[in-house]
């Protein structure tokens, strides 16, 4: 939904989606995937995952059309797939592992916060957490109950949520807000969830997020399973320079021109001169006999 669906809307005319085969499943793919492929527009689909996936798309495979674009999320192995072809054919962006920002104050309740960093954290032992909070007490209890929280977990979440918070979870203990926003800003989060007071106050100073949660009724799971807005963001603190995917990763600025006579010979004139200044006597002469032969 958040990549076919995209794509069909930035009006591109053919889409081949991929995804993984399943033994579970008579058609390869699941029932649910292959409707919900077919229906949010893709043209063709394949039973196909991983660095496989990968090349019958960049390659056109298959009998496929070779893409001019490849999009959506991956394991480390599709998206370093996806690294190696940039270039040769556009890219969404490098993305994963997935990673998770908390900003709490003293207003927010512990257990939500701890549960929220634990959620995100069972992606994988690789997924970095961050609660940045200028309370020492809440601090602490989440350090005490994040633990809890993922030891209640069904296996395999529980290894993973555990693995990454005992490797990569961190607890940033601030000044103030401004010291937490600038924490933010400098990490640059893939989602930035805000348990704080004055959310007005953040959403104005916040800058560098993939995407941003406001206050405790909200969640990075509403996000990422229901609440619409497109969950293919930047990892690894590219939210600094890049956002989410959009029909603007679809779209491409294209320009022309055309002169008039009447604009030839200041134009041409300056053309020349700036040319020569650098010293590229080429471009000059390109400006030059466009006087001589429409101007005589």
């Amino acid at each position: 939904m958040m990549t076919v669906t995209t794509a069909r809307v930035a009006g591109v005319r053919h889409i081949t989606a991929v995804s993984p085969p399943r033994a579970d499943a008579p058609a390869g793919i699941p029932d649910a995937i292959l409707y919900t492929l077919h229906h949010c527009g893709a043209d063709r689909i394949l039973a196909l995952g991983g660095i496989q996936g990968v090349a019958a798309l960049a390659f056109g495979l298959l009998g496929l059309p070779a893409a001019d674009i490849l999009v959506g999320p991956g394991n480390q192995y599709v998206a370093e797939a996806k690294r190696l072809l940039y270039g040769r054919v556009g890219i969404d962006m490098v993305a994963g592992p997935t990673d998770s920002m908390v900003i709490a104050d003293a207003t927010a309740d512990p257990a939500i916060v701890a549960w929220d960093l634990i959620g995100q954290a069972e992606h994988g032992t690789n997924s970095p957490v961050w609660l940045v909070t200028d309370s020492p007490a809440l601090a602490a209890e989440v350090a005490r109950l994040a633990p809890l929280c993922a030891a209640e977990l069904p296996e395999p979440n529980r290894a993973a949520a555990e693995g990454a918070w005992t490797a990569l979870g961190e607890i940033i203990l601030c000044d103030g807000p401004e010291a937490m926003a600038a924490i933010a800003d400098r990490i640059a989060p893939e989602h930035l969830h805000v348990q704080a007071a004055n959310l007005d106050w953040w959403k104005a100073r916040l800058s560098a997020y993939g995407s941003l949660f406001l206050g405790a009724e909200s969640t990075v799971a509403f996000g990422d399973k229901a609440a619409g807005t497109n969950h293919v963001l930047p990892t690894s603190g590219a939210a600094r320079y890049t956002g989410g995917l959009s029909v603007h990763k679809f779209l491409k600025t294209v320009t022309w021109q055309r002169v008039t006579v009447e604009a030839l010979p200041r134009l041409a004139a300056v053309t020349a001169s700036i040319s020569r200044f650098e010293g590229m006597e080429g471009h000059a002469r390109t400006a030059d006999i466009r006087l001589e032969k429409f101007l005589r």
